[in-house]
């Protein structure tokens, strides 16, 4: 929705960037540095912008950006430092500026004190099925043979579009018993972990596949 949201909202803003994965940048080395250069990278539109601190970073924001109404959003949050280095003060930000943030921990959001929240809620069974059948079979329907696998894997996805996408993407073209696998591996997952393991569980579902 974030990402779609980037893509159609343009008119009257004077620059935009998606950060996506921020919760997965923020931990490799220097990451929360890697955020601000991304960042006034894409605003700037300069691709040589080198920072040497966050708090230098956060001054560059400031002194560049407080004047330029932009569109920023910031993809999967999960910490205040990254909140901290990146949109800390309304003021950074020039006057229509936008600046939107998703997370799973909405405690984040009254720090800053946001003019609105939007919850998500999951997907209904008829569009998650819908979903995952565009993206596993090119198609809004599953082949008749893999119906039932269809909605296994759908049941698995608890209605969480990432999931329902990035699964349907892996499973497209493999055969029965690669389908079967894989769900076999992914059901020793607890849900609750879906959203936090999928990448690790799509990297050795292959291996798994093989394997087997």
């Amino acid at each position: 929705i974030a990402k779609a949201i980037y893509n159609q909202s343009f008119h009257g803003f004077e620059g935009k960037s998606f950060l996506a994965n921020v919760r997965e940048t923020s931990k490799e080395p220097n990451g929360h540095v890697h955020l601000q250069e991304q960042l006034l990278s894409d605003i700037l539109k300069k691709s040589e912008i080198k920072i040497s601190s966050v708090d230098r970073g956060i001054n560059m924001i400031k002194e560049r950006l407080c004047n330029k109404a932009i569109l920023v959003i910031l993809d999967d949050v999960d910490q205040m430092d990254q909140l901290n280095a990146i949109c800390r003060r309304r003021d950074w930000f020039g006057l229509g500026s936008r600046i939107i943030i998703t997370t799973r921990d909405e405690h984040l959001l009254k720090g800053l004190q946001v003019d609105s929240v939007y919850r998500i809620t999951a997907m209904n069974d008829i569009d998650s099925l819908e979903l995952f059948s565009w993206h596993a079979f090119r198609n809004s329907y599953p082949i008749e043979d893999y119906t039932n696998l269809s909605r296994s894997v759908v049941a698995y996805c608890g209605g969480l579009p990432l999931a329902l996408e990035v699964l349907g993407s892996f499973l497209f073209s493999r055969s029965m018993l690669e389908w079967k696998s894989a769900l076999d591996k992914l059901k020793r997952i607890p849900h609750e972990q879906i959203q936090n393991k999928l990448r690790l569980s799509f990297d050795g579902l292959s291996d798994s596949i093989e394997k087997d």
